[in-house]
């Protein structure tokens, strides 16, 4: 495959800019929306990752993808080691792949992860919360399906342990691809009872519908350990985890014995946080255009 057929490559990114620009288009709240050079993981297919073009136009923002030295908006993920210390555009829901001092004094953070994150780069009081918590706001949940839903990371897939606790109880269990779109995967981790999770956007879309969940650790380890679950936790159930050691879920009755859901009413302040924090965009970054003007007009190695 040439180089730029490859999901990474020119052709395939164009390709999926036109669509997500052509899906905007069908949020009434994007009619007339700004449209921001926004940054987020499109090096494979992750719905976490699918986050911010899937998002943003909800909320009459629409993003076009741009390298982080292009972009002025950064959005949902561990994205903020892509980013040079002197980056001045905004930076939404964002964290930090691992624990590492990096400041950045030019940001306009509109709101951050977690309180690991703001410290290591040195922000003020600002909102918290993953924007994954905003999902269901958008998706109704479906009827339940199974009474475990396993969202393995990517590196996670293919783990014998899991897939043996998943498989001794045939039917009960069933486990969520996280490399699909968006609005798929979250509908399928939302028809469960109980989330075992590896994946963080797995926990994240459990806490969105009020999902009792766990996450564990696996191997491989994932880059930067446990640091963006605690980050994300940090702000979600302060003082206590959901972690539990793998040795420990024997049984699928073990999964729902020691899953355990956030407070409720701290999700809906973080989501809400999250959501007044997107009315500052336009005015930390002024002069964008307007959807769909101008939008189609920009290089094409840029769309």
């Amino acid at each position: 495959m040439t180089p730029s057929l490859k999901y990474e490559g020119a052709l395939r990114r164009r390709a999926r800019q036109l669509r997500r620009l052509i899906a905007a288009g069908g949020h009434r709240a994007a009619w007339g929306a700004a449209v921001v050079p926004a940054y987020w993981w499109d090096g494979h297919p992750n719905f976490g990752d699918a986050l911010t073009p899937w998002l943003l136009p909800r909320y009459g923002i629409v993003p076009v993808y741009r390298e982080p030295r292009r972009a002025r908006l950064a959005g949902v993920g561990s994205l903020l080691e892509f980013f040079s210390s002197d980056y001045d555009g905004a930076i939404w829901g964002t964290g930090l792949m691992t624990d590492v001092e990096q400041r950045m004094p030019s940001a306009s953070v509109l709101a951050l992860r977690g309180p690991l994150t703001a410290e290591r780069i040195g922000a003020g009081e600002v909102p918290y919360g993953d924007p994954g918590l905003l999902v269901a706001r958008h998706v109704r949940r479906p009827a339940r399906r199974s009474a475990v839903v396993a969202v393995p990371h990517g590196h996670h897939r293919g783990h014998e342990g899991l897939a043996a606790l998943l498989a001794s109880e045939p039917g009960r269990a069933r486990t969520v691809n996280v490399h699909q779109r968006a609005g798929a995967a979250v509908r399928e981790i939302a028809s469960g009872e109980a989330v075992l999770t590896t994946s963080l956007h797995g926990l994240i879309t459990a806490d969105a519908y009020g999902i009792p969940a766990v996450w564990t650790v696996l191997e491989p380890a994932l880059t930067g350990g446990d640091f963006k679950f605690r980050d994300y936790e940090a702000a979600v159930t302060p003082g206590r985890t959901r972690y539990v050691d793998f040795g420990d879920l024997r049984t699928l009755d073990d999964v729902q014995r020691l899953v355990r859901s956030a407070d409720a009413a701290r999700v809906t302040a973080l989501a809400d946080g999250l959501e007044r924090s997107l009315a500052r965009l336009t005015d930390v970054i002024p002069a964008l255009p307007r959807y769909p003007l101008g939008v189609l007009r920009r290089q094409p190695h840029e769309v």
